[in-house]
């Protein structure tokens, strides 16, 4: 990939997809990685119609209800929450892209849930904004709406980093450029909306924004 750190001043994630590996906690509650998946779909599914916010602890709980899935094993999701692992990279590509430029995140979710989860990075990053705050779930505008007031950027100089696949579309319609962490291999949910970039991996970041990497070398 071309380096392209002239042309964003701030990056911005997805938290539960792009930086933390929330597939696997689903996958354990659900004691079954079949059934994890399809409640984690249905999940996704559930946030990308939801529109104005509604409890997101509810949205868990409807999710698990529509795939079979126990209520007690939805509520354990809950109370273990804090066990979501970041991905292998993510605190490799988080130190050094954090020290050249701004960093932020955009998260589907309660304030007291994101918080947790954002704990799980093992790094702070001081601007968050939830579904709750924004009043709306994401691909709605507001969400990333918010987030560009809160960087005081303009949304073509702010690079989102998606995980889920709804984030193409709704960062793209507010005018982020998009580069799609698909580790999972989804399926874009619109054919006519692709991210500037894709991968398998937060690695590119490195290279995109020529950053130091952590051992002290600089990533060509």
């Amino acid at each position: 990939m071309n380096r392209v750190r002239d042309n964003y001043r701030a990056v911005a994630f997805d938290l539960l997809s792009a930086l933390l590996n929330s597939w696997s906690l689903w996958n354990r509650v659900a004691r079954s990685d079949q059934i994890g998946l399809r409640w984690r779909q249905r999940y996704l599914e559930l946030t990308y119609a939801a529109g104005a916010y509604s409890p997101y602890e509810g949205i868990i709980k409807d999710a698990a209800a529509d795939v079979g899935v126990p209520v007690t094993q939805a509520e354990e999701l809950m109370q273990r929450w804090g066990e979501i692992e970041a991905w292998p990279e993510t605190r490799r590509v988080l130190r050094p892209l954090g020290e050249t430029v701004p960093l932020a995140e955009v998260k589907d979710s309660s304030i007291a849930l994101a918080g947790v989860a954002l704990a799980c990075t093992g790094m702070s990053v001081p601007t968050v904004v939830t579904a709750e705050e924004a009043g709306f779930y994401k691909p709605d505008p507001r969400p990333y709406r918010m987030v560009l007031n809160r960087l005081g950027l303009q949304a073509d100089q702010v690079l989102f980093v998606a995980g889920s696949a709804s984030d193409v579309p709704g960062a793209s319609a507010v005018g982020m450029p998009v580069f799609w962490h698909n580790r999972m291999h989804l399926a874009s949910l619109d054919s006519a909306v692709r991210p500037r970039y894709e991968a398998e991996t937060l690695l590119p970041l490195l290279d995109m924004f020529s950053v130091v990497k952590t051992d002290g070398h600089r990533e060509s």
